[in-house]
């Protein structure tokens, strides 16, 4: 049986100094390993640090890693990416032309198992400012405002924008006890085997009565994914 693999809070494109210089030529290198060789790929958001999906343009930057989602997805791998609180708009352009699906939440079967994906932002009691800012960008006036900026200067802006939302967040506890009780919740309400986040960039598993609690880490700074095998999940760290 083919494992699957979840990743999550690329965030391909972002400029922090402490990220990782050959970040995305690594995951790319990762996503080429596993043509043939793995069920699904779940990317569970943030997986750029910034997309908006215009009409006639794309973020050529990320030409490469587009390309080898496109490979993997031929190679007869089923590949899933979420919406995160950075990558907000991923619309049509990847089921249509990478053949991958874009989703807010997921559930798929996996090894037998029912497993719930959501990107995490909002989940936490103190997350009210991520669920109003997600309502804020998530409407279509607002989405549609900001395309009528030049790309470039929309693209520069939300760097800005995205900078200083993690450096607001540093040095700030997670609250995994929380985000623990909301696991278990969703356990119960999605009637599921697993249920797998990201967001907090700090990768966990836990298992409790009502199932398995699983955080993806994040590989803008430490490489993280995990590996989804024999209904066992495990948090793997890239090697070259």
């Amino acid at each position: 049986m083919l494992p699957a693999f979840f990743i999550s809070d690329a965030h391909l494109g972002c400029k922090d100094p402490q990220a990782d210089p050959q970040g995305e030529a690594k995951l790319i290198a990762l996503l080429k390993s596993w043509q043939g060789a793995a069920s699904h790929l779940v990317l569970v958001g943030d997986v750029f640090e910034f997309w908006m999906e215009y009409k006639h343009y794309i973020a050529f930057e990320h030409w490469g890693f587009l390309r080898a989602l496109a490979e993997l997805a031929e190679s007869g791998v089923k590949v899933h990416i979420l919406k995160g609180n950075h990558d907000f708009a991923l619309g049509s352009f990847f089921p249509k032309y990478l053949g991958v699906e874009v989703h807010r939440e997921l559930e798929l079967t996996l090894q037998g198992k029912k497993v719930y994906f959501t990107h995490g932002d909002g989940l936490a009691a103190g997350d009210r400012s991520y669920r109003i800012m997600r309502r804020i960008l998530d409407f279509p006036l607002n989405q549609y405002l900001f395309k009528l900026l030049h790309p470039d200067w929309g693209y520069a802006l939300a760097q800005k924008v995205g900078g200083l939302s993690r450096k607001a967040g540093e040095g700030k506890c997670c609250p995994w006890g929380e985000y623990e009780a909301k696991a278990k919740q969703l356990l119960k309400k999605k009637n599921a085997d697993v249920v797998v986040h990201g967001h907090t960039h700090i990768a966990q598993i836990a298992t409790y009565p009502e199932g398995t609690h699983i955080n993806c880490g994040n590989w803008l700074f430490d490489l993280n994914y995990i590996e989804f095998k024999n209904s066992i999940a495990q948090i793997k760290t890239y090697e070259e």
